[in-house]
């Protein structure tokens, strides 16, 4: 660091700046310094190179001059956030007393108590007529302290919170935010870590989006705040999309990050101070920072700091020792942090060592993150992140202020628990302290009429959930998916287009086409999408300021303000929150709309799982669409991008509806009675379908085909009834190896004289679903009559072995093996992708018509219809290699 050779020189400097803030203001003063800052960019000057940092200095953002007078009372506020604090420690240590494993979280809520406090009593906005109302993401560990402010409230009884983490039998209370436990509370699911953060992203930029297109919703005044803790902001989710909230200027986006510096298991950057790398992330990505790290016990201080060692001291400080500052009290405070430099030691010599601890964090000044978040409400043109100092289990004293110990501690001793008690002053005995009982004052009380106004002000409670939109939908009329229906004659085309032909419809429809929601990320041509760009737009904030390079085409990429198609780029995270904000917009904004999210099948559930899984913890509603779907259909993309599974996956989320069809008219079934389903019927599931790129010929919808296609099974083609059929088997498939199944019956009664029926089974995971339902009732009810799985009502009534094929893992369609009541064998795509033509690669996984051929014989062997020798005479006559290594190994 260089030395300032000119001491005298610099101050002037320093005092023509503050001179030209006080007497033309910070904008004036801004323009100013950003003017400097390019002309020595111009003259080379390294203004923004060696030594230099974006990061401001260790202190407030927000000066003591520039403060405005906090308007709340602030006594009783800090008497209710006591009975607060209480509560919320009592439902968590009551809960470890029924049962230890049951667990809590005491220290984020403890360090995070003051940052609710202020938005809940002056700043969040309940959804009103005239309101849309703000949008809360709440860090998933502070939720105990959520629902104690609810109790004060009168939202939830002491039985409620009794059953804090018991829910199987009782009213009781989710350990985090989970929309689908309580629907009528939260709005969102924030645990995974790091989900919160990327998801309330997208969902202001999702507002933005309904603005721009006109679309009926209360868009004025709403703000989306995000909270999170700073051991948080390492996932990689938390801050890879905080480019996007700059580029988009979503200045009706706030993050607030506690920095109490702890993460699960110690600090969160023990030898550096992440307050202070957050800063530079945040403003290297274009955001606004407001940091509040010390409260005002500390302006005096700075006020006397002439020489500017404390600043000093506040810089050379890591947060590792920071942390022990807070555990271990006033007087190691004095002797480790003052003590250092004799001037700073003689500036606290009249200050006890309780006076010494008591200088708080900017965390836990109400003053100082009001004046915060109104600063981040009055900023213009940029998303706001406010980095707010604490201390990890803030007030719990030896249960865990400040300390390194398990992030779900949950168990307070008595005397840690009089100590907590006699610190924010609890009307609790002695004799009661060991039950660890609730406290509400009376319903007359000034505390809880002081709450409740503070909330009636700002519109009602929060957080709360809206179960349904008050408008509805409707779908669109059965008249637009006949063309669907129709045989495609000569014409092959794959169900990928067949795809954007309906999608294309439906933006089309008068009543609910500009409630469609296209999204999809850089990949739109291969989808054959482009064709939607003229017509419909790529949404942009700016529109297009530019001409593209395509512009004379017919198809040329066009961008507009109110663009309907939201295309994100390479980031299929990102899409998936777009996808999701849309998908519970009829919640969050009483607006319902019908997103439909293409992307490649591979890089679906895989690649962003748990944002699927937190989908139907949201209860979205509207359509996922596998790409280029199955393990075979993608034949030049090799191991990573070939899909073998994405079925698998998306069975493991109760609400999603999974389908893998193979002609366009099933298709067009699927997402008509999915329409049906989610619009008219208002049920809180959302589908997703697999569409392939293979192109083909489609066959028109069979009569009395719909109820199958939706139960996941019909019969496609009967069998042959010819004499000299001996021997019958079934055959099933889905998605294109439907086909090769079409093909393999050929084969059987050309080269065996096998008859074989079709049967298209379009969800394997609907038909085990339906099966373990009916085993189930079976289960309950000895005394009725057994009901009967549908697949097993399908598949009795014909003659011999089922075969099922196809383009996903053996396991998708085993599953429904119980249920089958006859020999049955499964062919699957097991192993890694392979880069080959569609035909060598069947060959490969073993599921294309000769292997369906051999295991139909293998069927009939196994029941003693056929003699074992016919399957060498098949292995001979297909040219099948024996010895082939099982795909699953290579």
């Amino acid at each position: 660091m260089s030395l300032d050779i000119d001491p005298i020189e610099t101050q002037e400097w320093l005092d023509a700046l503050a001179s030209l803030v006080q007497i033309e203001g910070e904008e004036r003063a801004a323009f100013v310094l950003k003017t400097l800052m390019d002309s020595a960019q111009d003259k080379g000057i390294p203004v923004a190179g060696q030594g230099a940092t974006i990061t401001t200095a260790y202190l407030n953002t927000i000066t003591p001059e520039q403060e405005v007078a906090y308007p709340g009372d602030l006594a009783m506020e800090r008497r209710i956030r006591a009975l607060i604090r209480w509560n919320a420690a009592a439902m968590v240590v009551r809960a470890g007393k029924v049962d230890p494993d049951l667990g809590g979280h005491i220290g984020t809520f403890a360090s995070s108590a003051m940052l609710y406090d202020v938005g809940f009593n002056h700043f969040w906005h309940a959804a009103t007529e005239s309101h849309g109302g703000d949008l809360l993401y709440i860090q998933g560990h502070s939720s105990p302290g959520i629902y104690a402010r609810s109790f004060l409230e009168g939202r939830f009884s002491e039985e409620q919170l009794v059953h804090f983490r018991r829910e199987s039998k009782t009213q009781g209370l989710s350990s985090y935010p989970h929309p689908w436990l309580m629907p009528d509370y939260w709005q969102f699911p924030t645990v995974s870590m790091g989900l919160g953060p990327m998801q309330a992203i997208y969902q202001a930029r999702l507002l933005q989006y309904l603005k721009l297109r006109g679309l009926p919703a209360k868009t004025a005044d709403r703000r989306i705040w995000a909270f999170c803790g700073d051991g948080e902001m390492d996932e990689p989710e938390s801050v890879g999309a905080l480019s996007v909230a700059a580029r988009e200027g979503l200045d009706n986006l706030i993050f607030v990050v506690n920095c109490n510096l702890q993460k699960l298991d110690g600090p969160v950057r023990g030898n550096g101070k992440v307050i202070q790398e957050l800063e530079g992330i945040f403003k290297g990505a274009g955001w606004n920072v407001i940091k509040v790290i010390w409260g005002q016990e500390w302006d005096e201080l700075l006020a006397k700091d002439h020489t500017g060692i404390l600043k000093k001291r506040m810089e050379e400080v890591v947060d590792g020792d920071y942390q022990c500052y807070a555990a271990k009290g006033g007087a190691y405070t004095r002797e480790h942090f003052f003590g250092k430099y004799p001037e700073l030691a003689a500036m606290v010599a009249d200050k006890t060592d309780d006076e010494i601890w008591r200088l708080s964090r900017g965390g836990h000044d109400p003053k100082k993150m009001y004046n915060a978040y109104l600063a981040a409400m009055r900023h213009k043109g940029q998303p706001t992140v406010i980095l707010a100092k604490t201390i990890k289990g803030y007030g719990l004293g030896s249960a865990g202020e400040g300390l390194n110990i398990a992030h779900n501690a949950k168990k307070m001793g008595v005397e840690q628990l009089k100590a907590f008690r006699d610190r924010f002053e609890i009307p609790i005995t002695d004799d009661q302290i060991a039950e660890v009982p609730f406290y509400r004052p009376a319903e007359n009380s000034p505390e809880i009429q002081y709450l409740k106004e503070r909330r009636a002000t700002l519109g009602g409670h929060l957080p709360a959930r809206r179960r349904e939109a008050t408008v509805s939908i409707a779908p669109p009329a059965g008249e637009l998916f006949q063309p669907f229906y129709q045989s495609s004659g000569d014409r092959s085309l794959s169900t990928t287009m067949g795809f954007v032909r309906i999608l294309t419809a439906l933006c089309k429809d008068s009543n609910l086409g500009k409630h469609v929601v296209p999204i999809v990320p850089d990949e739109a041509r291969t989808f054959g999408m482009e064709g939607l760009y003229r017509q419909f737009g790529i949404y942009s904030p700016m529109g297009q300021v530019y001409k593209p390079v395509d512009a004379e085409q017919v198809m040329s990429y066009r961008e507009a303000k109110d663009g309907q198609i939201i295309e994100e780029g390479i980031n299929e995270a990102g899409s998936f929150c777009t996808w999701l904000a849309a998908a519970t917009a009829y919640s969050t904004h009483d607006c319902p709309l019908m997103p439909f999210y293409i992307y490649y099948s591979m890089f679906g559930f895989q690649r962003v799982g748990d944002l699927a899984w937190a989908a139907g913890d949201s209860r979205a509603r509207g359509f996922l669409i596998g790409g280029t779907a199955g393990r075979t259909t993608l034949n030049g993309e090799g191991l990573q991008h070939e899909d073998g599974h994405s079925h698998i996956l998306a069975n493991t989320i109760p609400n999603c509806i999974s389908y893998d069809p193979c002609f366009l008219y099933e298709l067009a079934v699927i997402i008509k009675d999915g329409l049906r389903r989610m619009l008219t019927e208002r049920e809180s599931v959302f589908y997703y379908i697999t569409v392939m790129n293979e192109n083909y010929t489609h066959p028109a919808l069979p009569e009395g085909a719909e109820e199958g296609i939706l139960k996941g099974l019909y019969k496609l083609i009967p069998a042959q009834t010819e004499a000299s059929f001996k021997l019958n088997v079934q055959l099933l498939g889905s998605g294109t190896i439907l086909r090769e199944v079409i093909a393999a019956r050929e084969l059987l009664a050309s080269d065996f004289n096998i008859a074989a029926e079709v049967w298209s089974a379009t969800s394997f995971n609907l038909l085990g679903r339906d099966a373990q339902e009916v085993q189930r009732w079976n289960r309950f009810h000895p005394d009725k009559p057994p009901r009967e799985p549908y697949v097993t009502a399908c598949l009795k009534t014909g003659k011999g072995p089922v075969i099922a094929a196809t383009d996903y893992m053996q396991s998708f369609a085993d599953q429904i093996r119980a249920f089958v009541p006859r020999e049955y064998q499964v062919l699957g795509t097991d192993g890694f992708g392979r880069s080959d033509t569609r035909e060598a690669l069947r060959t490969f996984f073993e599921v294309n018509r000769y292997y369906i051929v051999l295991a139909a014989l293998q069927g009939l062997v196994n029941t003693g219809a056929l003699d074992k020798a016919v399957l060498s005479q098949a292995i001979q006559q297909y040219g099948l290699d024996p010895e082939k290594p099982n795909p699953l190994t290579i």
